[in-house]
């Protein structure tokens, strides 16, 4: 989506900025201290919350209710008053930090404290200047969608989760092939036959969907992604199409299924369960510090785009003699 400006606080009142830190990293903890002092010197109210507020984690096989829906995720000391929230973590921080904040409006700012970072905006190295442009109040916010994962029995939510990346249901074990019936909004239903089933956002078309074939979607297109894992099929591909409408898949299989939702929350659900998936009304919002360029972020991280250069051979020879000599 197109980014926007920020705004600035009513008059009368201070910034507020909310600090969301994964305190089992003492890297993130000190950090935390640190960019405190900084804010607070500048007149700017600090709040923290751990990380932890989004970690849903899996249900117990057989009493897995969860009945507060997909907003129970959100700090009892975060509301829709902060003007932004700075995320200190990895990748997985970042996923927890949307389910606490998108439900209230609260855009992110994600700092990098851990390995890959495809979801950082900045890393350590450029605190100071990431300070001096939150002081200032010079960024922009780029929403990205998100989906509302609910597992169903008849009328009864059973489960219900924010997702950013991706949904993936399977059967346990992995390797074993069961069918899946998809309904996508009022299109006749389809059958399946895969080890598994993944249904991302444009966001998560660079996590797990990648991996298992799928393609890459710019963060701006109104779309989904069905992607099946280990297809018995030539003729089961990744399937893109509109996140106006939603999706439901029926387990059609006798057997209990595992479902994954970013990776890092889940439940089971059973042959009379059903899956449905539906975009959220409430996007992510990402702080931008400068032009947020994607095709650059796929360069850096995932080397996507980088020209093929011949390596040279092991003989000592100049890399260059041969095609030189073949060519005159």
């Amino acid at each position: 989506m197109t980014p926007t400006a920020a705004g600035n606080p009513p008059a009368g009142r201070a910034a507020r900025i909310g600090l969301i830190i994964n305190d089992g990293k003492s890297l993130a903890l000190d950090t935390a201290a640190a960019i405190e002092a900084r804010l607070q010197a500048a007149g700017l109210e600090t709040v923290r919350a751990s990380s932890a507020s989004g970690v849903v984690g899996f249900a117990n096989p057989d009493q897995h209710l969860r009945s507060r829906g997909h907003t129970a995720c959100v700090p009892a000391a975060f509301d829709g008053g902060l003007d932004l929230a700075i995320v200190l973590g990895g990748d997985g921080t970042v996923l927890s930090a949307a389910r606490m904040t998108a439900p209230i409006g609260v855009p992110i700012l994600t700092i990098n404290t851990g390995h890959l970072g495809f979801l950082a905006e900045a890393y350590l190295r450029d605190l100071d200047r990431v300070l001096a442009q939150v002081i200032a109040r010079r960024w922009t916010v780029e929403e990205r969608s998100m989906l509302v994962v609910s597992v169903m029995r008849g009328e009864q939510r059973r489960w219900e989760v924010l997702c950013l990346n991706e949904m993936a249901l399977h059967r346990e074990p992995l390797t074993s092939m069961c069918h899946f019936e998809i309904a996508i909004g009022r299109h006749a239903p389809v059958d399946i036959a895969a080890d598994g089933v993944i249904l991302s956002t444009p966001t998560g078309s660079t996590a797990y969907a990648l991996s298992a074939g799928g393609p890459v979607i710019t963060p701006d297109c109104p779309v989904l992604q069905l992607t099946p894992i280990a297809p018995h099929s030539l003729a089961s591909r990744a399937l893109v199409f509109s996140d106006a409408e939603p999706v439901t898949v029926f387990p059609a299989t006798p057997e209990r299924l595992m479902m994954v939702v970013d990776g890092s929350a889940g439940c089971y659900v059973w042959p009379e369960d059903r899956v449905l998936v539906r975009r959220s009304e409430q996007p992510v919002r990402f702080v931008r510090l400068a032009d947020h360029e994607f095709f650059q972020v796929l360069r850096n991280k995932l080397g996507w785009g980088l020209p093929h250069v011949a390596k040279p051979g092991n003989d000592g020879a100049d890399p260059g003699s041969a095609a030189s000599s073949s060519a005159s």
